[in-house]
């Protein structure tokens, strides 16, 4: 079953009813670019909580009083399958300046157990054999001489915050210039080889809550490579996207760019390059601003009647990215 859009702004909207009603307080919401109700950072909620999701603990009480740890920041998610679920994303995570990669490769500020400790759940990475050391996989941005990070070394990180965060998932998107026989020892030596969760393509999907009860909370995709291993996912037979290499922000379009949009998954590439196709913090400022954001996602999600599950961006840390997908998610 799919989830309208309009169905969680509505169910948003009750609850900032509810809210208001409680402490006699009033708001009233935002329209979107594409002319349907919204609800802005305010509604009915603390600004901090609206502005600054990934810092929420991602817990709640139950009858009991005992804490109930939520999936993924909410105890709402671990009820929703994973392909009803919007999740903030990085394009070129890996290629962080933080890490080295010089100003003409970098995409983000902040490397990825940052991302991680933020709330960012999609990670879009380059793999490239070593060309010093036949048989390491880094991660690069078009030329490894703009920077690297060796890739078992990222990927251990990555594990170690699943280990330390039992109700999170996790997704990589690869650019895969490696064959999987390259990453199978890294997968093995990290661990991330127990965490692994292989779809069996036009199945439903569980929901976050029976990922993290099963413990297979990390979802591999890749741009080029297919199963086996039958963790290795073809991402273009599970999702689509849309086009990217934009230089200016009138050029953002929801078009169909790779895959099929009968699959289950839905990338929403969202960033603006400067004028020489190099990634420009500046155009991040604007592009990941809370109204513009959001707009572009509904704007996609009416397209397509479906949610926008992964949205990635560049400098996620400058805007709103996660307040835009605690609203697209209902909250």
């Amino acid at each position: 079953m799919r989830i309208s859009l309009a169905s969680l702004v509505v169910c948003s909207c009750l609850c900032s009813l509810v809210a208001c009603s409680d402490d006699g307080s009033s708001d009233d919401g935002g329209t979107s670019s594409t002319g349907e109700d919204e609800i802005d950072g305010s509604s009915g909620t603390d600004t901090d909580a609206s502005t600054d999701s990934s810092t929420d603990t991602g817990t709640d009480s139950d009858t009991t009083g005992e804490p109930e740890l939520g999936c993924n920041g909410h105890v709402e998610l671990c009820d929703r399958p994973y392909d009803q679920v919007v999740f903030p994303g990085t394009h070129n995570a890996h290629s962080a300046s933080s890490e080295g990669f010089s100003v003409a490769a970098a995409n983000q500020l902040n490397n990825i157990p940052t991302q991680l400790a933020d709330g960012i759940r999609v990670m879009l990475m380059d793999t490239y054999e070593d060309p010093d050391n036949p048989g390491t996989v880094l991660l690069c941005h078009g030329s490894c001489n703009f920077g690297s990070s060796v890739h078992a070394e990222v990927l251990g990180e990555i594990v170690a915050f699943l280990e330390a965060n039992p109700n999170e998932i996790l997704t990589i998107i690869y650019e895969d210039h490696v064959d999987v026989s390259l990453l199978i020892p890294d997968f093995e030596s990290t661990g991330a080889i127990d965490l692994v969760y292989a779809h069996p393509v036009g199945e439903p999907w569980p929901t976050l809550g029976e990922m993290a009860a099963a413990d297979t909370r990390l979802v591999i995709t890749a741009e080029q490579g297919s199963p086996p291993p039958e963790w290795y996912q073809h991402v273009w037979d599970l999702a689509w996207d849309t086009p990217y290499g934009f230089t200016d922000f009138d050029q953002f379009s929801c078009a169909l760019n790779r895959g099929s949009s009968d699959n289950d998954l839905f990338l929403v590439n969202h960033w603006v390059s400067n004028q020489f196709g190099l990634p420009s913090a500046a155009n991040a400022d604007t592009a990941n601003a809370y109204d513009l954001l959001l707009g572009r996602a509904q704007e996609c999600w009416a397209m397509w009647d479906h949610p926008t599950n992964f949205i990635a961006v560049d400098f996620y840390d400058r805007g709103d990215l996660f307040a835009v997908v605690d609203t697209l998610n209902g909250f």
